[in-house]
């Protein structure tokens, strides 16, 4: 995502049929069909190295973490501060103490709105966004905008689902206290120039957050190249578990801010008249983290590494272009982002039927995809369109189910149209 990866990655061939054979949830039929699941942009499979790491510690470790004296809860300290190591590798932040563990993107966001935006943003004071922002990138600045008086400003994208660059830079101004963006587009696929972005943010003393929900699953990320102020990602998106995320913030933006929620671990002393808060990241990691689930995310980040980062990205970039070539050759399909560069997304719409129907009745041939408005309802708004039907790829998928997923659709237009 980057452009050059951070260390040179471990050559492999890449054998799709041996990597499938590590997701358990997929060999399993629905309504009597072979599963094809193509619905990786709302969440991934795992595979069995995460569950196997999840089982085995709560079956080996599970304790509470930084207040055991006794073994077990050494082990699972242990277990999640390597979680914490492994993600400042993943994403090369210059300190483990820059990344910390959340339920997800969406509480990445709203950590970053509820703290960092109540003590830097006023009353006419603005948050710049873009057109293409899923719901958890657009709510929380508008709930700090309307506490504070403030204006959320929407950078356009054009008819491709392209970030009109030239037009955000003019909207950055004087009282425009923080971008906030996506990396890759969840409805089109459309991988921003975020680099791009933070150079002219920070030209004018803008930090910049970056919604890595989608792109942190297909490629490198390397925070300290792109110069992001903060950046967010989800585990369920990357092979992980549901509901454990990252936030990585530049150490001296995480020592700032005040806390997001208080409780244990997020303390130093507590007196009924006082108290000091713990030291970045634990000041915001109140109460029992996900241990478990910060385990399975290493043990995903440590398995897609294994794989190799740019051979899945290949893999990946070659289905999307098979998916392109195959779905634009049927009649009355339109896809819904054109953009260069993308990845891993496939929205269209079919003339004459709406995306759910196509979506149940693909459903019925075992092939998953997701219909509506994809958490991207203003993007929805500025396409004039009440919805598209997606299919997403991840390492796992090949060629053939794409064949499949365009010969279903082929019958749906022939039953509805």
């Amino acid at each position: 995502m980057t452009g050059q990866p951070r260390q040179a990655e471990r050559a492999s061939v890449f054998d799709v049929e041996t990597v499938r054979r590590d997701f358990p949830i997929l060999h399993q039929t629905v309504h009597g069909k072979p599963l094809i699941y193509l619905d990786n942009a709302a969440t991934t499979q795992k595979p069995r190295a995460v569950i196997d790491a999840v089982a085995n510690y709560y079956a080996r470790d599970n304790s509470n973490v930084h207040r055991g004296l006794h073994e077990l809860s050494a082990r699972a300290t242990e277990a999640y501060e390597d979680g914490r190591r492994t993600m400042q590798r993943f994403l090369n932040a210059a300190s483990a103490r820059e990344i910390v563990f959340v339920r997800g993107t969406t509480e990445a966001i709203n950590l970053v709105a509820g703290t960092w935006g109540r003590r830097n943003v006023g009353p006419g004071d603005e948050i710049l966004i873009t057109a293409m922002e899923h719901h958890s990138n657009i709510v929380p600045w508008q709930l700090l905008c309307e506490e504070k008086e403030a204006h959320l400003r929407v950078a356009p994208i054009d008819d491709a689902g392209a970030l009109r660059l030239d037009v955000l830079e003019s909207m950055i101004g004087p009282r425009t206290r923080m971008i906030s963006l996506v990396h890759q587009s969840n409805s089109l696929g459309t991988i921003n120039p975020v680099a791009e972005v933070v150079a002219m943010a920070h030209a004018r003393g803008v930090p910049v957050l970056l919604d890595g929900a989608q792109a942190a699953a297909h490629g490198p990320i390397d925070v300290q190249a792109l110069g992001c102020d903060f950046y967010a990602l989800s585990g369920h998106k990357m092979y992980g578990p549901t509901g454990i995320g990252v936030l990585y913030g530049k150490l001296a933006h995480l020592e700032a801010m005040p806390p997001y929620q208080g409780g244990g671990e997020m303390i130093s002393s507590v007196t009924f008249e006082k108290t000091t808060y713990n030291k970045v990241p634990h000041k915001f990691e109140a109460g029992t983290p996900d241990i478990g689930g910060v385990v399975g995310l290493a043990a995903a980040v440590k398995y897609v590494d294994a794989l190799g980062r740019d051979a899945c990205s290949a893999h990946e970039d070659e289905l999307l272009q098979h998916a392109t070539e195959r779905l634009s050759r049927i009649d009355g399909l339109t896809l819904v982002g054109t953009a260069v560069p993308k990845a891993s997304v496939v929205s269209f719409v079919l003339e004459g039927i709406h995306p759910h129907d196509i979506g149940t009745i693909l459903d019925q041939d075992g092939i998953a995809i997701r219909a509506g408005h994809h958490c991207t309802q203003p993007l929805m708004d500025r396409l004039g369109l009440p919805a598209t039907a997606r299919a997403s790829f991840a390492v796992y998928n090949t060629h053939d189910e794409i064949d499949a997923l365009a010969a279903g659709i082929e019958r749906v237009a022939a039953v509805l149209s």
